[in-house]
């Protein structure tokens, strides 16, 4: 099931991309709620927030990695560690492997969602915060939870 959601985000990802770059102009904008969201095509050189601009060997290597350990870990542990664990991770690699396709096949990622106060963004970028959100929401609620549980499972 996780590799499923990972194909259905990254396949997302790129036809957003397509549809973007097929039906505007790099630079433009197109308001949808004028002042508020607009679809606006960049090219990004680098990574979040445009940090770490043209180090396009060092943004295709280091995600490379970790979308692999990532990969690897989903498919050993997919039957044992808890679902929110894995649907987190999920997201994670999927943005990753979005913006990886872009990053390897361009040399930059493809952004347009542009909510005028926040860096313009992508499918892949939502993705990754999703499942980063989820992560942290696992790591200081849930998994507390089950070493509790755990711990009084062990003292009976």
């Amino acid at each position: 099931m996780y590799f499923i959601i990972i194909a259905v985000i990254v396949i997302l990802d790129q036809l957003t991309k397509y549809f973007i770059q097929a039906g505007m102009e790099l630079n433009s904008s197109a308001p949808l709620i004028d002042g508020v969201f607009h679809l606006t095509y960049i090219h990004n050189y680098g990574a979040a927030f445009s940090i770490l601009q043209n180090q396009t060997i060092l943004l295709i290597l280091l995600p490379l990695a970790v979308t692999t350990a990532v990969l690897v870990y989903l498919a050993r542990k997919r039957k044992t560690e808890h679902w929110m664990l894995l649907l987190s991770m999920s997201f994670i690699v999927a943005g990753g492997i979005g913006n990886l396709i872009d990053r390897i096949g361009n040399g930059y990622v493809v952004d347009f969602f542009d909510i005028r106060v926040f860096p313009i963004f992508n499918v892949a970028d939502i993705s990754v915060c999703v499942g980063c959100g989820l992560l942290i929401l696992f790591m200081f609620v849930v998994e507390p939870k089950i070493a509790k549980e755990k711990k009084k499972a062990e003292e009976q």
